[in-house]
């Protein structure tokens, strides 16, 4: 069974009925039912960080409350799993951060880290990001980019 690592913007999405890429992220979800989905501490924070902010989310910002019942929501997908995270983490987590030890790259952090998730579980990233892909990449981790919605 495969197991995706989705990224913090790939559950908005599929989450949010008004982000711009929720049917393609629907759809791709639904084209994946024999599939786990996964959550890790980071992006279920972000997820929460996100729904709450009224700049991303404008007229619909909910309050952490109902934020967390959506995060609790997704939780009783038998799909959908928390994945804690596994011993040896850390190590690859600095593997994944050293080819941008030169260079100020913080969302590089953030992908390095969920690259090292995905990489303990055997997951394949999913996402919108392209830089979280070719991150992914470095470290020869399998990942999904997901076509981002034509605007119009």
């Amino acid at each position: 069974m495969t197991s995706y690592l989705i990224d913090i913007n790939l559950w908005v999405a599929m989450t949010w009925g008004k982000h711009r890429h929720h049917f393609e992220a629907r759809k791709w979800m639904n084209s994946n039912p024999d599939a786990r989905f996964l959550f890790c501490r980071l992006t279920m924070l972000g997820f929460l960080r996100l729904l709450t902010n009224e700049v991303i989310m404008g007229e619909d910002t909910v309050c952490v409350g109902d934020a967390v019942a959506l995060y609790d929501a997704w939780m009783e997908d038998p799909r959908v799993e928390f994945a804690p995270e596994l011993r040896g983490t850390e190590a690859l987590f600095r593997h994944a951060m050293a080819g941008f030890a030169n260079q100020p790259a913080t969302k590089a952090i953030a992908d390095s880290y969920l690259v090292a998730v995905a990489e303990a579980y055997g997951s394949t990233v999913a996402t919108f990001d392209k830089a979280l892909v070719k991150t992914a990449e470095m470290r020869q981790v399998p990942s999904v980019l997901l076509a981002a919605a034509k605007s119009l």
